[in-house]
Parts: C-alpha cells; sequence; structure tokens
C-alpha cells in the first residue's frame, strides 16, 4: 500500500496560504478537532496524539449546546476540524472558523433508482439538514449512495470509517468454549437472525450504549463478532473493522461495500440465519478452525488504523483546498 509522507514533513511554508487559511506549521503535527457524538465515533477518531496528529474528541450531537462546541473548537485553535453527521452542526455555525473543515457522512442513504427502504429515506431527510456552506469538502464511508448525496453535499472521496489505534490487538488463541458477541440495536431483521442462535449458544447482545473502556474491554472479552444489518439492505458497518482491528473473528451478512475485505478469507460471510446458527455451532465444536481467517482479517484491519488515514486525508484536503479553493462561507 502507497504510503503518503508524513503530515510534519508536509509543508507547504510557514505563513502560506491554503486558499483562505494558514498552512498548518511545518515540522509540527497538525491539530485535529474531531467533532461527533462520542457514543459512535470516538472509536473512528484519533484518541492518542502522534508525531503527525494532535487530536481533541469534541462532543456533539443533534440538539446539543452549538456554543458549548465551539468554544471547545476554538479554545484548541485546530488546524482541521473534522465532523462526523454534519448535518447536526446548525447552519452558518462555522461560519467564524479560519480552518479547513470536513464533514464525514457516515449514515447509510439510497441507493440507484427506485423506491428507497423507509429506514434509507428517514436517513435521506436528515442529510437534508446539512449546510454546505459550513464544510470545505464532505468525505462518504460509501461510495455507492453518492448520487444521492451530491445534490445535498458534494463528495469528494469516499473512505470507510477509521478505527482509532487503542483498538487494535494480537490475535490470541480463542477461549473453550468461544465468547461470542453481538453490538447493535435490536431490530426485526437482526432478531430474525439472531434468535435461533442466541436460544443455542451463549451469545452477549449488546444493544446500546457501550463506548470508551467498556467497549475496549468487551472486544478483549470477544472471540468471535457477529455482524448484521440494521435492515435488509446491503451496508458496511465501521463495527466490522473494530471488532477485526480487536483481532476477533467477524461473521457478517455480506457487506457492501467490501473496502477490500474478502469473504471466506478476512471474515466468515452467512446469507441466512440457519448458516449463523452452523457456522456459531462448527465454531463452539473447534474454537479455532477459523485463526487463518481471525489472523487475515487483523493484518487487513491495518488499512482502517486512524493513525494511517488521517494524515492521508488531511494531506489531501490542504493540497486541494491550495489548488481548487472552496466554496465556504466565511466571516
Amino acid at each position: 500500500m502507497a504510503q503518503t509522507a508524513p503530515l510534519n514533513r508536509f509543508s507547504l511554508g510557514r505563513g502560506r496560504r491554503v486558499g483562505p487559511y494558514l498552512a498548518p506549521p511545518p515540522a509540527a503535527p497538525v491539530r485535529i478537532a474531531f467533532v461527533g457524538q462520542e457514543t459512535y465515533f470516538r472509536a473512528a477518531a484519533l484518541t492518542t496524539p502522534t508525531p503527525e496528529i494532535t487530536p481533541l474528541f469534541v462532543e456533539f450531537r443533534s440538539g446539543g449546546d452549538p456554543d458549548q462546541m465551539m468554544s471547545a473548537i476554538e479554545g484548541f485553535a485546530p488546524d482541521v476540524v473534522i465532523v462526523f453527521r454534519p448535518e447536526t452542526i446548525p447552519a452558518g455555525r462555522f461560519v467564524s472558523l479560519r480552518m479547513p473543515t470536513l464533514g464525514f457522512l457516515t449514515e447509510p442513504l439510497p441507493r440507484g433508482d427506485g423506491k428507497p427502504h423507509p429506514d434509507l429515506a428517514w436517513r435521506l431527510r436528515d442529510t437534508r439538514l446539512i449546510d454546505r456552506s459550513n464544510f470545505d469538502r464532505i468525505v462518504s464511508f460509501d461510495p455507492l449512495f453518492v448520487e444521492a448525496a451530491d445534490p445535498l453535499a458534494p463528495v469528494w472521496r469516499s473512505v470507510p470509517l477509521p478505527v482509532d489505534d487503542r483498538f487494535f490487538a494480537p490475535v490470541k488463541r480463542s477461549a473453550v468454549p468461544p465468547r461470542v458477541s453481538f453490538v447493535g440495536r435490536s431490530t426485526v431483521h437482526r432478531e430474525s437472525y439472531l434468535m435461533d442462535v442466541k436460544h443455542s449458544f451463549d451469545i452477549l447482545h449488546v444493544a446500546h450504549g457501550v463506548f470508551g473502556e467498556r467497549l475496549l474491554q468487551l472486544l478483549r472479552d470477544t472471540d468471535v463478532a457477529i455482524n448484521l444489518h440494521n435492515e435488509p439492505y446491503p451496508s458496511f458497518e465501521n463495527r466490522v473493522s473494530l471488532h477485526l482491528a480487536a483481532a476477533n473473528l467477524v461473521i457478517s451478512e455480506p457487506l457492501s461495500p467490501t473496502h477490500g475485505l474478502e469473504a471466506g478469507i478476512d471474515f466468515l460471510e452467512v446469507r441466512h440465519p440457519e448458516d449463523l446458527r452452523r457456522a456459531v455451532h462448527q465454531i463452539h465444536q473447534y474454537p479455532d478452525l477459523h485463526r487463518r481467517v481471525r489472523i487475515r482479517g487483523r493484518r487487513k484491519a491495518e488499512a482502517f488504523r486512524a493513525s494511517r488515514v488521517y494524515p492521508r486525508i488531511v494531506h489531501d484536503l490542504l493540497l486541494d483546498i491550495e489548488v481548487f479553493g472552496t466554496e465556504r462561507l466565511l466571516a
């Protein structure tokens, strides 16, 4: 995989302008303020400073206090602001920020023609709340819904949600019996897969509210992680890359897009509730049967490592603004 030069070696020159902004100081870590709901997105940001990035996570969700959010950002004086779910930022709130802002679309949206699933139609209505003038560029986690997103917020590029470095762990031997978990709220679709397997085996189902240290411990205590779509439409859940980083064996419905993951090599794919029950039964009989898949999935997770992904995104963002400018409104 091609490597981008570290940000502390990427310099446009002290005092040089990147569009309407000053370039970050050369030979210094780039300061990134990550903004979003901690429950869902702290694990997709970066927690620990690196030679390239000094991070800060600012808690903000729909209906939150925008003044408090702005105060935290301005007090940190970042070089770049990255917002998960940009539709939550009230119109015009970023007009005073004199640094590049990047919105990260994290929710699935309709694809192609035809009547969308009601859940996707509801998410599309939320996406219409984005104030395009708040952001220099928009990134989506899924390249396949760009046609739906572009009229609302033109997508600059598509990148899967990264995984905070602290969640990466080495592959270890499975417990006997293996510890199997599913993280996600209950829906009719998910329960159609889980009902039988939960009656047959000891499956830990965490419906909501797990993040931070509790999430970290849960991943450490998990051998096998189940991933099921929220509703019966294709998507790529970031819990897949999170579990792979934690060296869990992942059993999932088909992923779309795959973001480079290969079924049967990096994770186990199931297409029917009986497939899931059979896979869990087999793993209970032979806990390390799919150890090679677990090892390969952990290796592939390196492509999602936050300390590798964010320097590339910011590097390209600054160059893109320098060359093509921005239509963002500034005070």
